[in-house]
């Protein structure tokens, strides 16, 4: 909590050490109610936030403490929702009558777990997790590389990487799985290092895709999508994919084009949307949701009274 408001105090501006001092006096953060930020705390703070965050707190001309700026978009990007994130929990932890007013969206993810896989994908440090999947009766456990966290549908996701090395009845193999934190029973810390592919870049990996789902032999395709109504307004504003674009309008509707792969989270989406958005291409995907529609219906149907006897 301590860096968190660090970051967000001279997250504001340029600010003087002076200013830091008077508004940790007056921070909820300080539990015992120091009148100065100690200069040793400050500076390990620092340290620190830079270590961890990848934010890098720089002092000017004037003796004024400022976050640097990053250059690479994708870092920057990141930067920014640190940033953010940082904030929105240092002003709840200071304006606890807010507490009631703001509301979040439940994560049902095993949050326990984020920290140390963050300190295993900063050591480049192997975890070892006992996990249920959805489609076996008993739990596996297993030794896994992790090489980037997801969020999605307010669910934690980890990437690992597996390798294999060559045996007489079997090639050498890498691959990869997606693992959802609300399915880990039990993770640990390895001693076995590795080493990210240099190679491999996450934004990347996931690129084509709607959600997690990447492994399942999709290949991207052109899909074209009509919006009716104040839909469209809400897919212009939030667009479910990097690469849509607008490429026509009518009276009451706009059609979008998307490429990428046209997988079943994708069209679970879809389908959430019920007359509101209409596939128009490919045919199969529309085919698809139209029979998914139509056995939805019929879950709704009445169900017929038995006869009497």
């Amino acid at each position: 909590e301590c860096y968190i408001w660090l970051v967000n105090t001279i997250a504001r501006g340029p600010i003087s050490r002076a200013e830091i001092d008077r508004r940790w006096a007056h921070s909820a953060v300080n539990d015992y109610k120091q009148e100065y930020l100690p200069e040793s705390n400050f500076h390990r703070w620092r340290s620190t936030v830079e270590m961890l965050f990848d934010i890098k707190i720089n002092c000017n001309a004037n003796n004024e403490y400022y976050i640097a700026e990053m250059d690479d978009s994708q870092d920057a990007d990141l930067h920014n929702r640190l940033l953010s994130i940082m904030g929105v929990n240092s002003l709840l932890k200071d304006s606890k009558n807010l507490r009631d007013k703001i509301l979040f969206e439940p994560v049902p993810s095993g949050d326990k777990f984020l920290s140390p896989i963050i300190e295993a994908l900063r050591d480049e440090c192997a975890i070892q997790m006992t996990y249920q999947s959805f489609n076996r009766q008993q739990p596996s456990t297993f030794i896994v590389e992790p090489y980037c966290l997801k969020m999605f549908k307010q669910r934690w996701y980890i990437l690992g990487h597996f390798h294999r090395d060559a045996t007489e009845e079997k090639p050498e193999s890498d691959y990869f799985g997606v693992f959802s934190f609300d399915r880990i029973l039990k993770m640990s810390m390895t001693d076995i290092k590795f080493q990210i592919d240099p190679d491999f870049d996450a934004q990347t990996y996931f690129d084509e895709c709607y959600g997690v789902l990447v492994g399942d032999g999709t290949k991207p395709e052109r899909i074209v999508i009509r919006a009716y109504g104040y839909e469209r307004y809400y897919i212009r504003d939030l667009p479910i994919h990097k690469s849509q674009r607008e490429i026509g309008q009518g009276e009451n509707f706009a059609d979008f084009e998307l490429f990428m792969r046209p997988t079943v989270d994708l069209s679970g989406h879809l389908l959430s949307r019920g007359n509101q958005v209409k596939v128009l291409s490919p045919q199969w995907l529309a085919d698809e949701l139209h029979d998914m529609h139509l056995e939805a219906a019929l879950m709704y149907e009445p169900e017929e009274e038995n006869s009497p006897q």
